[in-house]
């Protein structure tokens, strides 16, 4: 098998259980969208996920990327020692993160309650610390079984996970407020406790799924010894600490809008609007998938294939037509809007209201598109030992992010937010191009890779803004970009396909 076929291979078996992740939650919107009272409801879960995702990154402290770079430095025989200090790294973490919430949980749910119910969002907080911390105790464990190139336990995981929040989400917010009504027995059971259309049932399954993973994980989480090797730890976490704080830039420019758009546009208004731009974020969730796809097969690959020495133009090959395929699928769901739509219909109060921010779709499609470009950038400095440029990319990333965030979102709400993160995105590619080929020279068909994201952009603006999103126009521009794209690329395909 050909490098680039073994590289398409690893990302299809880890990506099939993100795109079925992802997919369930596209899938569940609308139910959400129905069954919650309101737009407001749906911007606190917006909220409470946007900082999850930050907290996430902060639990796992850069030890998926660490553990596989340390894992080709290391010799055979002390592979475990690189295991035992990354699971520990996450379980001291987790251990402050529990402490922490437990001792200052009412101040937390005040500061998230904005003047709400203080008592109800100390209930959720309490389930986010739990999520919080079973989530980093699995994420070394997961990255085990990557290491070891055991896909399919890992996807098998991962869907029980996705098995058993899918389940518990339907009966609490679909079965259980039906049969409460129509049976004696489920109204005896649940009726001292069971609230309709609190949003609470959702973070209680996402926490019975997790701790279920990890009782799942137990033949890793048993491997872990605490014979740690301290000289490695240092040198892991030197490496470790500027990924973590790359990371927390990272989620500060996808996620701060999220995070802080409550306190730039408070009161109901606010939920509402955060409402609005979590439901319409959910129809670039195909792009948002393939993206963490990419990165799961990418990043392994990665490493493992740094020493060939045709590495750097495999790693050019992989980033065209990775920028190619994101250009189509970017293209493919603008001009379908008009049918996508109905999946955040929401109930009939709310039709209209969720409708109102389409506009933002393709501009958050297109950051996606950018995201990518991006993750494929940045492998320079995690081959290099660069890792420090990861703060000044990041770092200056967050700096914009946060100008940009201030400044647009009380005037321009989401569209404010969607645009501060296309600069930012483009400022970070910038920087880390510059950089790294300067210290890790690629090369990367920079006129190509700009031609096609400007015929995406511009058949997606047509769409839109000129045709209204006409399914017919819309597509027949697909299947030209479609043809084009063939005619243009097909004899390297056909290399690439005959490639042993």
């Amino acid at each position: 098998m050909s490098t680039i076929k073994k590289f398409l291979s690893d990302t299809v078996i880890y990506g099939v259980t993100t795109i079925v992740s992802r997919m369930i939650g596209f899938l569940m919107t609308p139910l959400y969208l129905r069954k919650f009272k309101d737009a407001a409801v749906y911007g606190i879960y917006s909220n409470f996920y946007a900082w999850m995702s930050m907290l996430n990154a902060i639990l796992a402290f850069g030890m998926e990327t660490t553990y596989f770079r340390y894992l080709q430095k290391v010799e055979p025989q002390n592979k475990n020692k690189v295991y035992n200090n990354s699971f520990f790294i996450t379980l001291f973490t987790s251990g402050v993160l529990l402490l922490s919430v437990f001792v200052f949980t009412r101040p937390i749910a005040s500061w998230f309650a904005d003047g709400g119910e203080v008592d109800l969002y100390e209930q959720y907080i309490k389930y986010f610390a739990f999520i919080l911390v079973a989530d980093a105790l699995a994420v070394v464990p997961f990255t085990k079984l990557r290491a070891e190139g055991r896909p399919y336990k890992y996807s098998a995981l991962k869907f029980v996970n996705i098995g058993i929040t899918v389940i518990s989400n339907l009966f609490f917010i679909l079965f259980l407020p039906d049969w409460v009504h129509k049976y004696t027995f489920w109204a005896d059971f649940a009726g001292t406790w069971f609230k309709e259309g609190w949003i609470g049932y959702v973070f209680i399954s996402n926490l019975f799924a997790s701790i279920v993973t990890l009782i799942l994980l137990l033949p890793e989480l048993l491997t872990f010894r605490f014979s740690l090797d301290r000289k490695l730890m240092n040198e892991m976490l030197k490496y470790s600490f500027p990924i973590l704080v790359a990371n927390i830039s990272f989620i500060i420019n996808e996620n701060l809008d999220k995070m802080f758009f409550l306190k730039l546009i408070p009161g109901k208004a606010g939920k509402d609007e955060l409402g609005i731009y979590g439901a319409v974020a959910k129809l670039s969730v195909f792009l948002s998938l393939f993206v963490t796809a990419f990165r799961l097969g990418a990043e392994p690959f990665f490493f493992s294939y740094s020493k060939n020495q045709n590495a750097s133009k495999t790693y050019a090959l992989i980033m065209e037509y990775f920028v190619i395929l994101m250009v189509i699928a970017m293209v493919g769901l603008t001009v379908n809007l008009d049918w996508l739509k109905y999946f955040i219909e929401g109930n009939e109060k709310e039709v209209a209201t969720y409708w109102t921010g389409l506009k933002i779709v393709p501009i958050l499609l297109f950051n996606y598109v950018l995201l990518g470009i991006y993750m494929n950038l940045s492998i320079w400095y995690k081959l290099t030992d660069h890792t420090r440029y990861a703060i000044y990319i990041s770092g200056i990333g967050a700096l914009i992010t946060i100008m940009l965030n201030v400044w647009l979102i009380p005037t321009y709400s989401y569209v404010g937010a969607v645009l501060s993160t296309t600069v930012v995105y483009l400022v970070m590619i910038a920087f880390s191009l510059y950089w790294g080929q300067k210290y890790y020279p690629i090369p990367y068909k920079m006129i190509k890779i700009a031609v096609y994201l400007g015929a995406g952009l511009l058949i997606s603006w047509l769409s839109f803004q000129v045709f209204h999103s006409n399914i017919w126009i819309g597509n027949a521009m697909l299947l030209l970009l479609l043809g084009v794209t063939f005619f243009l690329e097909k004899n390297a395909l056909m290399k690439l396909i005959r490639r042993r």
